[in-house]
């Protein structure tokens, strides 16, 4: 007999209902395995322990306990007799007693009690409405202010790369931060990299409803050095129809120390703004 087969057979054991090659072949592993035989010890202190508790239908309630028996039936009682008696006219017989009678009266009656609710729920809700707004617009203007820190303050930053990260954040702030343009459009004129002054043409873009920004684009392109930067400013300048760019564009393309592929771009931007 292994260890599963054991446990199966020790209720049957501690009744004494085994037969007798079952209850050799269980005394016989007890004997060998220790587990086993631990376990069968314990459980038979167990069972013992258990018989020598008295038999549940010998106990006595005690005084006490009929006592609190006996009033909580007389207290349930009482309770079902006040029950029985006749209530007085609910609430909503008081209200239809009240109710004027004639149509035209109840409708009335309806709606102005309609309109006392229903303004005061809006009165009760304004007050909450108006200051969730104001948390609002207070945590936009923090957000907005912290994009513009953020902003200008990589635009400044020795890196090439840092200045990059600036740019890439102009494209978060609102389209009317005039720090931000203006710091853009510096950085498209005096900037020390080609790559940050071409992204920078390119965070011109959100700005383009701006006059400032316009006319910003415009004044730069006759002051850029690199061709790939002033063909960038060329091909925005189209893109926004600036036709008051026309005499910058003439000053490019008649301009011997420009580009030549530069100044045929300029020509061919002057054909599209007609």
């Amino acid at each position: 007999m292994n260890c599963e087969l054991s446990k199966l057979a020790m209720p049957e054991y501690w009744a004494g209902n085994l037969a007798e090659a079952e209850r050799v072949s269980l005394e016989v592993h007890l004997s060998e395995c220790g587990e086993c035989r631990r376990e069968a010890e314990e459980m038979t202190k167990l069972w013992r322990e258990i018989g020598l508790i008295p038999a549940s239908e010998t106990a006595e309630p005690s005084r006490e306990l009929r006592a609190r028996f006996y009033q909580s039936l007389g207290a349930f009682q009482a309770g079902l007799e006040q029950s029985k008696k006749p209530a007085g006219p609910s609430l909503v017989e008081k209200l239809k007693g009240w109710w004027p009678k004639q149509p035209m009266i109840q409708f009335a009656t309806a709606m102005a009690m309609l309109v006392v609710g229903v303004g005061a729920g809006w009165y009760a809700r304004t007050p909450a409405v108006k200051q969730e707004d104001n948390e609002m617009a207070r945590l936009r203007t923090e957000v907005g202010s912290m994009k513009q820190l953020v902003t200008l303050s990589l635009l400044q930053q020795q890196s090439a790369s840092d200045r990059l990260r600036g740019v890439s954040w102009a494209y978060r702030v609102e389209q009317s931060d005039t720090e931000v343009l203006a710091a853009l459009l510096t950085t498209v004129n005096q900037d020390q990299s080609v790559n940050v002054r071409l992204a920078a043409v390119d965070a011109l873009r959100p700005f383009a409803a701006s006059p400032v920004a316009r006319k910003g684009i415009v004044q730069s392109l006759t002051r850029q050095e690199s061709p790939m930067v002033q063909a960038a400013l060329i091909d925005l300048i189209v893109e926004l129809k600036e036709k008051p760019a026309r005499t910058s564009l003439e000053t490019v393309s008649a301009g011997e120390s420009f580009n030549p592929a530069i100044r045929e771009r300029a020509k061919r931007a002057l054909s599209e703004l007609q």
